[in-house]
């Protein structure tokens, strides 16, 4: 089988920033998949926490300009590159002056969750798929982690589902116990709209919170990964229902990680 091409979209990564475990899994895994031959590219949101002299990110103008939709606004979409010096890795940011030039991430300087969280989320998504496919980069597998990524599995089953990019990528959905208890506002679901999706396949985000978003992306994703966290009853609910319909992939914790995911790789893949 020729080198598998791997997408990662978190909501962060190490050393860029790091509040949960997803920066470091994001660190460790690309890294190691690289390793073993694989072609990766990792998308992460430009929070403005991230000091982007420090870091050295630049802006790549071929890739930006793009304008995206998040319900009847459209915003323009800012592309920045930095790499990991220690593991010759780039990173793209998806940026945006409006969502993402505060100095925090997802909470405010009085721990108050931003209400407009959810759009940040969405331009996110379509952002990553936008540049994805400006970069004309094709992707096997794309893996996205955590809530904040979970509208990707959705849109490539349907508005990217005959795009020559994304016409064979397979969708892996991590889950992780980051749970957070408010409710957004507004319309969630014209907000999330793309072109061949319809009000249906969207009920899952009517309950605008974040086991609606998670929810959402078990829902399209190929197959879902549990990370080794404790979880509410209402999210260890949801993993016994993909368990049953084999969709809920086992993955190790421990040193077997990268040949535990790599072999879920080369399944998805090979189907």
């Amino acid at each position: 089988m020729s080198k598998l091409r791997i997408l990662y979209a978190a909501t962060e990564i190490d050393p860029f920033l790091q509040t949960t475990k997803v920066a470091e899994l994001l660190r460790r895994l690309p890294a190691g998949m690289q390793e073993s031959g694989a072609e990766i590219r990792i998308f992460v949101p430009r929070f403005g926490i991230i000091n982007e002299r420090k870091n050295r990110l630049h802006e790549v103008v071929r890739l930006s300009g793009i304008n995206i939709a998040v319900g009847d606004d459209e915003k323009p979409l800012v592309i920045k590159v930095a790499s990991i010096p220690t593991a010759k890795l780039q990173v793209y940011f998806i940026d945006n002056e409006d969502y993402f030039h505060r100095k925090s991430a997802l909470v405010d300087k009085n721990d108050k969750f931003y209400l407009d969280n959810d759009e940040r989320a969405i331009f996110f998504c379509k952002g990553v798929l936008e540049t994805v496919k400006k970069l004309g980069w094709s992707p096997d597998i794309v893996h996205c982690n955590d809530w904040m990524t979970s509208l990707i599995p959705l849109y490539l089953k349907t508005t990217y589902k005959k795009d020559p990019v994304f016409k064979d990528a397979k969708s892996v959905f991590t889950v992780y116990n980051n749970e957070f208890l408010d409710k957004f506002e507004g319309n969630l679901v014209e907000k999330a709209k793309m072109l061949d999706i319809d009000d249906q396949m969207l009920t899952a985000l009517k309950s605008a919170d974040f086991s609606g978003f998670v929810k959402l992306g078990m829902e399209y994703a190929d197959t879902v990964v549990r990370s080794d966290e404790d979880f509410s009853d209402n999210l260890n609910g949801l993993f016994k229902e993909y368990a049953l319909n084999n969709r809920l992939s086992q993955v190790a914790a421990d040193e077997n990680l990268l040949s535990s995911y790599q072999a879920l790789y080369d399944e998805l893949a090979a189907n």
